[in-house]
Formats: C-alpha cells, structure tokens, sequence
C-alpha cells in the first residue's frame, strides 16, 4: 500500500481505539497534577498550624506603616501562597498573643527597617531578571532605588535608620554554591550614595598586621546603634571570620572566628550568629544558633534550637531573637515560618509568625 492509499476500516478503528485511551490517560494526568498542586497550596496556606499557640489570621490591607511605634510590631516578607506572596507585612500581638496581619503593596526578596526608613531588595523577573534596592519611608514611597549585580541575599539597616547595607552574589545563589562570590555594600538612606561600594576594598587587619586574600568574601553586616560601627562576616580560605568595621576610619579587624551572619544586640554587648557543624548525615552540615559576648568573647550554644537555621538573626529587645526557618522539614518549599528564642539557653522556641520571612523588630 502506497503513502497515498486509505487506510483500512481495522486500521482507523485501531488509530480511534488509541486516540481515545491516550487522551484519557491525559486527562487522568492533568487530573493528578491539579490535585497535587491544590494540597500543596492548602497545605503550604495551612502552615505549622498544629505548633502551639498559631492560629491563621485574617490580612488587612494597608498602604503605608505606622508613623510612630505605639506598640511594638514585627515586620516581614509574607511566604504565603496566595496574593499577598512576597509583600511585605506587620503584625502587632496584643496581651493574648493573638495577631492582626496587615499587608502592604510593597514587594520584596529581603526587608529591613528602622527608624521610618527602610531598604527592600527586588527581583524582576523575567526573560532577563534584574535586581535594584529601595530605600523607603514610612508612607512607603521609594526615597532612592539602584540596580544591585546579583541575586539579593541580606540587607540591614542601622538603628538610627541613618546607613543600609546590602549583600547580593556574583556568582552562585546560595553559601553552599562551590566558588560562590559576594559584593556587600553600606549606602547613606537619605542620599542613596554608597558609603563603601565593596567591603573587599576595605582594609583589614589580623593580629594587627595587613591582611588581605584573592579569596575574600563578606555577608552579613549589621550595625552598632550608633552607626559608626559594623560586624560582618570574612571568609577567606576555607575559614569564617568576624570582622569589625570602623565607617570613619575605612578599616576592619579580625576578632573572632567561625562566626557566619552576626547580629549585634541593641546594647552592643553580644553577637548572635550562627555556625556550621557537621550533622550526622554524612558529607552535610547544618547551622547552630549561638551568641558571643564581645567583652569576655565567651560563646553559648542556644541548644534549645534543635533545627538547622540558616538565617541572619533579628534580636526582638535584649532577651529574643527571631529568624524564619522552612514551613515543613523538608525545607523544599517557598513558605517559612518565623520563630523566636529566648537566649537564656533553656526556653524551647516559640512559633511568632506564619508564612512569614525576613523578620524586622520595630519598637
């Protein structure tokens, strides 16, 4: 039978016979795929709701912050998976522990606040994605935006709302990514002009003499409250480092080691900061809370803190910190959860926000 010849009355019963069981197979597929994607969300919207003390909470929306801090409040990067995903938000807990959500407009990888000014770190995405910083206000209007090089990975501001500082990578999206590279800048939030472009540029001393890698990279700076001052992290062949940064002096100095994104509490007393360790799963590891006290340099493991954190912590006053930690063990997922943790070492952690990232602690 030639190409041009028809086909015969068995052949088209069979073409029919297999046209009908493929597309049911099909529809059978798209029927699992909708399923599983449905829970997802269900679940992922659900969150820890089993932890003590959670409850959802209904979202108000809103298009500025509150002018003055009446009351205390946490500010975040909402991770829910519905419309508010990636806005930023606040919640204010009253006597009883329970919260009112409000949601901005404002998007944002990475937030930080203080003192009515705040930096948010965006990614557009698309065919080519871009990244830019916005400084903004209470009222939410961008006071000074630019492009940063790379993916967003931390941001901080100083207590007087004065300097931010941001960490994007060159290369490689996470610290785990072998040969990763870092640019971590401090900007001046009422000019929008950089302060210093790249802490790589900065001198830094060890033991009193220059020091000074092809290896170089920083993360994590946060500020002392009166902004003369920051700590970040070095790494620098194949070790952790804990600088301290002079801004008027253009300067930093070695002062401790294996200490990766510290934060200084408000007083300036003590560092917390997590630390890798090895886990019992061969060739991995996980990160442990801990706090340094700058004086004595004495360490305290929070051991309370079970779970592998990966987060640069928010002090909630002098007592509490607060990080974001995934929303299932897996750690798969988008949706994180922010808990906090007394530093007293023996308190288990308390669940403060769900569906929640990037935490700020405005008082």
């Amino acid at each position: 039978m030639s190409n041009f010849d028809p086909p015969s009355p068995d052949a088209e019963l069979a073409a029919r016979w297999l046209w009908r069981r493929t597309l049911a197979f099909a529809v059978v597929v798209m029927l699992c795929i909708a399923g599983a994607t449905g829970y997802a969300i269900h679940a992922a919207r659900r969150g820890d709701d089993r932890a003590p003390g959670v409850r959802p909470v209904a979202a108000i929306r809103v298009d500025a912050l509150p002018a003055t801090a009446r009351q205390t409040y946490l500010l975040f990067r909402s991770t829910a998976l519905d419309d508010t995903h990636g806005r930023i938000a606040y919640e204010q807990l009253d006597a009883n522990g329970a919260a009112q959500r409000f949601i901005t407009p404002l998007v944002c990888e990475r937030v930080h606040y203080a003192a009515g000014r705040g930096i948010c770190l965006e990614a557009k995405r698309g065919a080519l994605t871009s990244y830019h910083a916005h400084l903004f206000d209470h009222q939410l209007r961008r006071l000074q935006s630019y492009a940063l090089p790379g993916p967003p990975s931390r941001a901080r501001l100083s207590a007087d709302g004065r300097l931010a500082a941001t960490t994007v990578f060159i290369s490689g999206h996470s610290y785990a990514s072998p040969g990763f590279t870092t640019r971590t800048s401090i900007v001046d939030v009422a000019t929008g002009q950089l302060v210093v472009d790249d802490l790589e540029k900065i001198e830094v001393l060890r033991d009193g003499q220059r020091f000074k890698a092809g290896d170089f990279n920083f993360w994590g700076v946060t500020f002392t409250s009166d902004a003369q001052r920051y700590y970040a992290t070095l790494q620098t062949g194949g070790k952790l480092l804990l600088v301290e940064g002079d801004i008027a002096a253009r300067r930093m100095r070695v002062i401790h080691e294996d200490v990766e994104c510290p934060s200084v509490s408000p007083d300036g007393t003590r560092i917390a900061f997590k630390r890798r360790v090895a886990s019992a799963e061969k060739g991995r590891f996980v990160w442990r809370l801990h706090v340094l006290e700058l004086a004595s340099r004495r360490e305290t493991a929070l051991t309370a803190e079970a779970r592998s954190v990966d987060d640069q912590v928010e002090w909630l006053g002098e007592r509490e910190i607060a990080y974001a930690l995934p929303n299932d063990s897996s750690g798969a997922g988008a949706a994180t959860n922010i808990w906090a943790l007394a530093i007293d070492g023996a308190s288990p952690p308390r669940l403060l926000a769900r569906l929640a990232y990037s935490p700020t602690y405005v008082d």
